[in-house]
C-alpha cells in the first residue's frame, strides 16, 4: 500500500466515524425514561412499559414510577433479575411502583403493567426516579419538555393527534446525511487494489 492509499484510508475512516457519531449522538441526547405508548384510547385495557436507559458509567439500581390518580393499575409484568415493590394508597389502590436490580452502562430496561385508561380524555404523566449505584438520583418529573430530565406523557383521547409537522430543511438534511453515510460506507468496504508499482 503506498502512502497516498494509506492516507485516503486513513481520511475515509474519519468520516466514517464523524457520519457514526452524528447520527447517534442526537439519538444518546434523547434517550429519557419514557412510558409507551405516548397516545391511547378513553377507557383502554391498554399495556404500557416504562423503558429506562442508564445514561453513566455505574448501574443503575432501583427506579421508582407514580401512577397517575385518573389510571388504574391492574398487573404487572415480570423482569428477568428485577424486584418489585407495588406501592399502595389506605384503600389498596395502586400508586406506583418500585424495581430494583443491575442495570449496566449503555443499556436500557423495560418495565411492563397494564393498566386502565380514565374514560374521558386526559394528559398522563409518569413521574419517575432513577437511583445509580453511586447514590446519584435522576427525578424524570419536569413538566418542561425542552428540560435535561422531563415527565414522559400520554395523551388519552377519542381522536387520532394531529401528526407532528417536520419541515422538509429537515428532512433534506437527513437523507443528504443518509446518503452520504451509505456512499462512505460503501467506499470503506470497497475491495482494495494490489499496488503492483516497482
Amino acid at each position: 500500500m503506498t502512502i497516498k492509499e494509506s492516507f485516503a484510508s486513513k481520511r475515509q475512516r474519519a468520516r466514517l466515524f464523524l457520519i457514526v457519531a452524528t447520527l447517534v449522538i442526537p439519538s444518546v441526547a434523547l434517550a429519557h425514561a419514557v412510558v409507551f405508548p405516548r397516545t391511547s384510547s378513553p377507557g383502554a385495557y391498554e399495556k404500557y412499559v416504562l423503558r429506562v436507559p442508564n445514561e453513566r458509567d455505574v448501574p443503575t439500581t432501583r427506579v421508582e414510577i407514580h401512577f397517575p390518580p385518573e389510571l388504574r393499575v391492574v398487573s404487572f409484568g415480570d423482569v428477568a433479575d428485577w424486584k418489585l415493590q407495588v406501592l399502595t394508597d389506605t384503600a389498596k389502590r395502586i400508586t406506583g411502583a418500585v424495581w430494583t436490580g443491575s442495570l449496566p452502562k449503555e443499556r436500557f430496561i423495560e418495565f411492563p403493567f397494564v393498566a386502565v385508561n380514565p374514560k374521558d380524555s386526559a394528559r398522563l404523566t409518569w413521574p419517575t426516579i432513577q437511583t445509580y449505584a453511586n447514590g446519584e438520583v435522576v427525578e424524570w418529573t419536569s413538566p418542561d419538555t425542552a428540560a435535561k430530565t422531563p415527565v414522559s406523557a400520554t395523551l388519552i383521547a377519542s381522536v387520532t393527534p394531529a401528526p407532528v409537522k417536520v419541515s422538509r430543511t429537515s428532512l433534506y438534511i437527513s437523507l443528504v446525511a443518509l446518503l452520504f453515510a451509505l456512499t462512505a460506507l460503501g467506499v470503506a468496504l470497497r475491495p482494495r487494489g494490489v499496488d503492483v508499482t516497482p
